[in-house]
């Protein structure tokens, strides 16, 4: 094990689950900052359509990233298990499977995000004035796809090896990029929405081009050599078998968001939906400081059922989920009390945008700690390798529940807050379903090892 990395195995659990989630919160916290660039600068010198036209594929943007991201995880579970297991061998092959995988996806996404984009903007109710706009934005962003899949895989493996360091360098290297040439593109050039995808675009390509180099250098099982990258089947298919569903429960996730952004286009008013974009972008920070602890999970879950200890299992559960709910709390409620002039950031020309926002920031960050539930528990069951029951239950608590609602309670009630109001319920109902699910698992799993090592 290389000095930066976390031990997951081995001594106590909260100081090395901390000590392994701070990067992975900074990541993530650096992240939305730089793509909240975006907005700002946009919103600042380009005004309050702008925003509305890149806040509108953010649902987009998921639906067809998330698919691919979850491969990564399923990259990141294997890594995680064949460290744990001290199998230097099944790792190797782990790594030289998953960034051609990453490779492939991009091609794909690329495709995609060139080719469909309009047609599906179209199809979400995106209004008339700005889809132009939006759907030149998303051409140039999925540009860059191979690098986003290229970073998160790699990212993805050295986090199941310990390191969750190096990611946050990596990103906070190419976040300042980004600002840098939003400033550039979109103040000095005028290219606006163009310019502000083309900055994220070009500093993507840097984030990939440092995890591959970092993967190069590596001393152990997990370096990268790239003459020697190829598709292994047996790691191929455990990669799909984990990440396919957490693909699928991302996409689909995704899908139910998108009929919500549907239904915050029929109150035909650019308002909400810049309101509604602007409070996305903040409340995100509070959902990526506690799903860290979710990334994390999955990580330490990985590692320790690939040691067999698992006794560790549970301790990571209780110990990730009462630090994610401790976040979700104070972030939660913090964001929402700062709600007004964090909004006016990003809305300098729209106080009526700025209430609509208040609205949904009052549903969603006041009870974020119930979807930090709902997380970790996906996390925890993932690392363990059961990735299509989390995806199921998600898909009916956290989709299928949503879509139900928007079809009947909001066709009656059709308000913000009866748009907004269900997400708390829903997090909860997968929560519960996942729980039980865990303690069924766990039972079948661990006392079967239980009785082999007596026997």
């Amino acid at each position: 094990m290389l000095r930066r990395d976390v031990d997951m195995t081995n001594g106590p659990l909260l100081p090395n689950v901390l000590r392994f989630t701070i990067p992975i919160i900074i990541t993530s916290v650096l992240q939305l900052l730089f793509n909240a660039a975006d907005l700002v600068v946009v919103g600042r010198f380009g005004g309050s359509s702008s925003v509305g036209a890149v806040g509108a594929t953010s649902y987009l943007v998921n639906l067809i990233v998330n698919f691919f991201i979850g491969l990564a995880v399923g990259a990141g579970v294997a890594a995680a298990n064949a460290r744990g297991a001290n199998d230097g061998e099944r790792l190797f092959r782990v790594v030289h499977t998953g960034l051609p995988t990453a490779l492939i996806g991009g091609v794909i996404l690329t495709f995609v995000g060139i080719f469909l984009s309009k047609p599906i903007l179209g199809l979400m109710g995106t209004h008339a004035d700005i889809i132009d706009l939006s759907a030149l934005y998303l051409r140039i962003y999925f540009l860059g796809a191979t690098s986003i899949l290229v970073y998160n895989f790699g990212a993805s493996i050295l986090r199941a090896v310990g390191d969750s360091r190096r990611p946050l360098i990596f990103l906070s290297v190419s976040g300042v990029l980004n600002v840098l040439l939003n400033l550039f593109f979109v103040i000095v050039l005028k290219m606006d929405v163009a310019g502000v995808a083309l900055a994220t675009t070009i500093s993507q390509t840097l984030s990939a081009s440092l995890i591959i180099a970092a993967l190069m250098k590596r001393e152990d099982a997990s370096r990268l050599f790239l003459s020697k990258m190829k598709i292994y089947k047996d790691q191929l298919v455990y990669i799909l078998k984990v990440g396919m569903p957490a693909g699928l429960q991302g996409c689909l996730f995704s899908i139910s968001n998108v009929l919500i952004q549907s239904a915050v286009h029929s109150f035909n008013s650019v308002a909400v939906v810049s309101g509604g974009a602007a409070a996305t972008s903040i409340e995100g920070f509070v959902y990526v400081i506690q799903n860290s602890f979710a990334q994390t999970a999955v990580n330490f879950v990985g590692q320790n059922m690939g040691a067999r200890k698992y006794d560790r299992v549970g301790k990571t559960f209780r110990v990730c989920l009462a630090c994610a709910t401790v976040a979700g709390l104070f972030f939660g409620v913090g964001i929402y009390l700062l709600g007004r002039p964090l909004l006016g950031v990003y809305l300098k020309d729209s106080p009526e945008a700025i209430e609509y926002g208040l609205i949904k920031m009052r549903c969603i960050c006041m009870p974020y700690f119930i979807c930090a539930y709902m997380d970790v528990a996906t996390g925890v069951l993932r690392g363990m390798g059961k990735s299509f029951a989390p995806m199921l239950m998600t898909v009916v608590g956290a989709c299928l529940s949503r879509i139900v609602w928007i079809y009947t309670v909001f066709q009656i009630h059709h308000t913000l807050l009866w748009l907004y109001g269900f997400y708390p319920v829903s997090w909860a109902l997968t929560f519960f379903a996942e729980l039980i699910f865990y303690l069924i698992v766990k039972k079948k799993t661990f006392g079967k090892e239980v009785i082999a090592g007596n026997a």
